[in-house]
């Protein structure tokens, strides 16, 4: 299965619609998204095309295909205009036999790992910072930020395909890649 796997829209309808050509041009078959989908947060600027209505509503076209994790920014009142549930802490998904902790990183992070066993990943956003490391034997991955990336990054998302894992800036284009 082909999984595009985003962060951090926050609200930029510009990025979302952005995110979702991605998707559509990408042919995978889920979205998993790791939190923060309409609310910008009190440390953040505004992203460009600020619109969480529109966000809403270019999501719920593919609410089938949607898998989401709850973000720090993430609120109850956002169940009520989302028509997929954004309530869960984390998710577990399993790439063979290595199994994948999706969450957002505002608790489980580099600093904080969940138990896991060597060789798993733990998969989050919240930096805004594409990431791909280990620690302890632990695969740490983070596909950056769909619209307020930081430190330098690219507006990006990840592609888990095949037991590749890709991440791709705002064209498209493939900028790290691990198996």
């Amino acid at each position: 299965m082909k999984i595009m796997v985003a962060s951090d829209i926050h609200g930029s309808a510009y990025y979302c619609e952005w995110l979702i050509e991605n998707y559509k041009k990408s042919e995978a078959q889920r979205l998993l998204l790791l939190g923060d989908i309409l609310y910008h947060g009190p440390r953040n600027d505004l992203p460009k095309d600020y619109d969480p209505k529109k966000v809403a509503e270019l999501l719920n076209v593919y609410k089938n295909d949607i898998m989401c994790i709850k973000g720090n920014c993430d609120s109850e009142v956002d169940d009520m205009v989302l028509s997929f549930p954004v309530t869960a802490e984390y998710a577990v998904l399993f790439d063979g036999e290595r199994m994948i902790f999706a969450t957002h990183g505002h608790r489980y992070n580099i600093d904080n790992i969940p138990p896991m066993k060597s060789g798993d990943i733990l998969l989050y956003g919240h930096t805004h910072v594409p990431l791909c490391t280990a620690k302890k034997g632990v695969n740490i991955m983070n596909p950056g930020s769909v619209s307020i990336p930081k430190e330098n990054s690219p507006h990006s998302y990840m592609i888990i395909e095949d037991g590749v894992y890709s991440w791709h800036d705002f064209e498209g284009n493939v900028y790290m890649s691990v198996k």
